[in-house]
């Protein structure tokens, strides 16, 4: 008899900047959920497909739980306690090479509502970045914050545990058909991946000012006319002051060229096409407290 086929949905959960997002990437093979220094870089619900020939797991990488300032926060809030009610496991991710803190805390206290339906598995994250003593202490550590079903250190970099995170997720999976088609690696529109790659790029050597204010939409995207095999997109950056706009341009607009050089290197790995990326940059003031501009942004 064939071995029983899972399948399902896991997300990780963690302070801003845990690595949940560059575990993703590790697990799925390739990057769907944009990766930054930056604290609060992801911002929308992003799945990633692992096919396996006994499993299909699909994980919903999240934006990281924190204490909200605007109403950006308390909607990317919103996303994360939407996303952990519907999934089949949560991964928990607390980074090696910091102490466990009170951010932390907060998060395994709302953990604790959904752990009796739903397993919650412990992920200490770049292991690669410690020594193996400091790994171990920061398991224990982080035994003591909850209950968990299981703990796993793990490093997304080096690919330490990789496999045997896929292992413990899969094992809390229900029996079950595959949900996505063989090749699929997300379920994102590619609008959403394009904007999200443009947005990564322009927050990468921005100051720290920056982060929440850049907002990315795609205004049109369609094939060159009369060729096949080129692709024209023309992008939005919002930020929410002019000072801002300054700062995204950088001297004589050499800021935004970079950015769109960058950005278009990995759309064009996205799409397998040549790609023209026309960017602009426009000041949508304080966007983050408005809601009519927040739903206009996607949010």
């Amino acid at each position: 008899m064939s071995q029983e086929h899972r399948s399902g949905f896991a997300c990780f959960v963690g302070r801003p900047n845990a690595g949940k997002s560059t575990l993703t990437n590790a697990l799925v093979g390739t990057k769907i959920a944009i990766t930054s220094s930056k604290p609060q870089t992801t911002r929308h619900a992003i799945r990633g497909i692992v096919h396996r020939e006994d499993a299909q797991l699909i994980i919903v990488d999240t934006p990281g739980l924190h204490r909200p300032r605007t109403l950006l926060g308390q909607r990317l809030n919103d996303v994360v306690r939407e996303t952990w009610s519907e999934v089949d496991v949560v991964g928990f991710c607390v980074p090696a090479d910091e102490k466990i803190g009170p951010g932390d805390r907060f998060i395994a206290n709302e953990l604790r509502k959904i752990a009796r339906r739903t397993p919650v598995i412990g992920v200490v994250t770049k292991t690669d970045l410690v020594p193996r003593e400091r790994v171990a202490e920061q398991l224990v550590a982080l035994q003591e914050v909850m209950d968990f079903a299981d703990l796993v250190p793990v490093s997304a970099v080096d690919g330490f545990q990789v496999g045997t995170l896929a292992d413990v997720l899969v094992a809390q999976l229900p029996e079950g058909p595959q949900l996505y088609p063989d090749g699929d690696l997300t379920d994102e529109p590619e609008q959403t991946l394009i904007a999200e790659l443009i947005r990564e790029a322009a927050l990468e050597g921005v100051r720290d000012e920056l982060p929440h204010s850049i907002a990315v939409t795609i205004e049109e995207m369609m094939p060159r006319e009369g060729r096949d095999d080129l692709l024209d997109i023309y992008a939005l950056l919002y930020v929410e002051r002019t000072s801002q706009k300054g700062i995204v341009l950088g001297h004589k607009g050499g800021r935004l060229k970079e950015v769109g050089a960058n950005a278009r290197r990995h759309i064009e790995a996205l799409l397998g096409s040549k790609v023209y990326l026309d960017l602009h940059v426009k000041v949508a003031k304080d966007w983050q407290r408005d809601p009519k501009q927040l739903r206009k942004l996607g949010f």
